[in-house]
């Protein structure tokens, strides 16, 4: 399905999907196995110019538009969630918000080396005792002349272990609630700060998840990204931007699901004929069909949005919302195609669904965009 995609947006994609071929899906099955992506992959994704899809050249990025940056990150989402997953955080989620929110030294200074791979950034928001309620952090950043002392713990970290800087989020302002929130770029190598993976996932099994714990990690106030005070702010933005970035992700998985299907019940026979004859496998397929197409439209409108500058966040909520929630079913769909065949990992789909769970869950989870979408709706929160 193409919307009239410009030359360059149709040749980024071609440009992806050969990527994913030659350098993702031959390996994904490994990946997930092993619990662990090669980490040469990032190096490959910065020399094809995808960690630096819409940030300026002057620091080291490729331009392009939000609609390109969805169209690879739904080919990479195809391929291995968790390959998709290093460029949503490191370049959705780091990258443009540096770039949105950082003064020219903190450009200079980590946006050529995210853009190119040789850094991997990582977003420091989710915490044990806080995922949904971001506003509640329990990390303090208390001001000690020209620095800032910081104590807490961050939990189920993508690029947790790999990142060369961690977007930070700690409470530095004694008041309540997200006002009291302060964003800092803090490299991964300061004094006291430690990392610890966490594995045996459902899911995503290949992403480098970590658990980040600072104990008196001291950082300069120069590392305050944006105002003191405004992290919250800093964040929602981010994740504004990031939940088109999932949605376009979850467009793939579902993708995936589908050209799996098609392909098994053209092969499969049961009761004299190929399945697809059968009627209620053409169901599970057209089902599966109708959410690729209907995630695909709720996330490219979020990202006509954003290029022309228009309000996106309730759009991003509803694209992330749907196409999360389709990611699931079609892989459960897919699944059930393959009947028994799909619950081994030497076909493809149990991967997709254990992959597509998460989605529903991180970047905010489905009720907590439902409440995101009710409050624009009603002008009241519920949260």
């Amino acid at each position: 399905m193409d919307l009239e995609l410009s030359a360059e947006q149709l040749a980024v994609r071609r440009l992806a999907r050969d990527f994913v071929e030659g350098e993702v899906a031959p390996y994904a099955a490994g990946w997930d196995r092993a619990e662990a992506v090669d980490r040469s992959i990032v190096r490959k994704l910065g020399e094809v110019g995808f960690l630096g899809l819409t940030i300026e050249e002057a620091y080291g990025g490729c331009g392009g538009d939000h609609l390109s940056y969805c169209l690879v990150t739904e080919e990479l989402g195809r391929g291995d969630s968790s390959v998709r997953g290093i460029v949503s955080v490191s370049l959705g989620l780091v990258a443009k918000t540096v770039a949105a929110w950082g003064d020219e030294e903190q450009k200079r200074r980590w946006l050529p080396g995210l853009t190119s791979g040789e850094y991997v950034g990582c977003f420091g928001l989710t915490e044990p005792g806080t995922g949904s309620d971001a506003g509640a952090l329990a990390t303090r950043a208390v001001r000690d002349g020209d620095s800032f002392v910081v104590n807490g713990t961050k939990m189920f970290i993508t690029n947790g272990t790999w990142a060369d800087v961690v977007l930070l989020f700690a409470r530095s302002v004694d008041v309540p609630g997200h006002a009291g929130v302060s964003a800092f770029l803090v490299p991964a190598d300061t004094p006291g700060l430690s990392r610890r993976a966490v594995h045996g996932k459902l899911g995503l099994r290949g992403q480098a998840t970590a658990e980040l714990v600072f104990e008196d990690v001291r950082v300069p106030a120069s590392a305050l990204l944006g105002p003191e005070g405004k992290g919250f702010a800093v964040a929602m933005s981010a994740l504004a931007k990031g939940r088109m970035s999932v949605a376009a992700g979850c467009v793939g998985i579902a993708r995936a699901a589908l050209e799996a299907a098609v392909g098994y019940a053209g092969e499969r026979e049961q009761f004299g004929k190929v399945i697809a004859r059968h009627q209620l496998v053409q169901e599970l397929i057209s089902d599966i069909a109708v959410d690729v197409d209907a995630a695909r439209l709720l996330t490219w409108r979020v990202a006509d949005l954003v290029d022309r500058g228009r309000p996106f966040a309730v759009e991003s909520s509803k694209a992330k919302l749907f196409a999360s929630e389709a990611a699931v079913r079609a892989a459960n769909n897919a699944l059930q195609v393959f009947g028994g065949y799909g619950y081994v990992d030497e076909y493809p789909v149990g991967k997709l669904l254990r992959d597509a769970r998460v989605m529903t869950l991180y970047e905010g989870t489905s009720q907590i965009q439902k409440l995101l979408i009710g409050r624009s709706l009603t002008g009241v929160s519920a949260f």
